[in-house]
C-alpha cells in the first residue's frame, strides 16, 4: 500500500517518525512535504496530499501541520478526497469505517508521536463497512459534485 505523506515547517519532526512507523510496518511512503523548519504555507501541502490520492497515485494520504485542521481543508477542497482530523485513535477508527476516509490529518502541535502512531494505525488497520454507511458517503459525494 502507497501513502503520500505532507506537512508543513511545523510537523517536520512528526513526520519522520511517522514515515518511519510506516516503512516499518512495510508502507511505501511518498513524501509530498518540506524537509525544513523555515516558515512555509501548509496549503500547498495539503493540496499536494489530496491530489495524490484523488489521482490514485497513491491509496490514502497523511497530512501534518501545527493543528491538522489547515492542512485537512485544504486537502478537502481537492475533489474525491474525505478528510478525517483527529486527535484520538477512535475518530480514526470510525472515520475509516463509516466515512470512508482517504486522508488523515492531525497536529504536531496537538498530540505526541506515540498518539500519533496509535491514530495512524487505527485509521490503516480499519476498512470501510459499505452497507448502511454506503448512502451516506454517496450524499458527501453528491454534495460535492453539485
Amino acid at each position: 500500500m502507497k501513502i503520500a505523506m505532507g506537512n508543513d515547517h511545523t510537523a517536520v519532526e512528526m513526520k519522520k517518525v511517522i514515515r518511519e512507523h510506516l516503512e516499518e510496518k512495510g508502507y511505501e511512503v511518498v513524501d509530498l512535504g518540506t524537509d525544513s523548519s523555515e516558515s512555509c504555507d501548509y496549503p500547498e501541502f495539503g493540496e499536494k496530499v489530496g491530489r495524490a490520492v484523488s489521482s490514485g497515485e497513491v491509496d490514502y494520504g497523511i497530512a501534518i501541520c501545527g493543528t491538522g485542521v489547515g492542512i485537512g481543508i485544504a486537502a478537502g477542497k481537492v475533489k474525491g478526497v474525505r478528510v478525517c482530523t483527529c486527535s484520538e485513535p477512535y475518530s480514526a477508527r470510525l472515520s475509516r469505517m463509516h466515512n470512508n476516509t482517504n486522508v488523515l490529518t492531525f497536529g504536531a502541535r496537538v498530540v505526541g508521536p506515540e498518539m500519533a502512531k496509535m491514530i495512524v494505525d487505527e485509521w490503516l488497520d480499519h476498512t470501510y463497512e459499505g452497507g448502511r454507511h454506503e448512502r451516506r458517503v454517496a450524499q458527501l459525494m453528491d454534495i460535492e459534485n453539485r
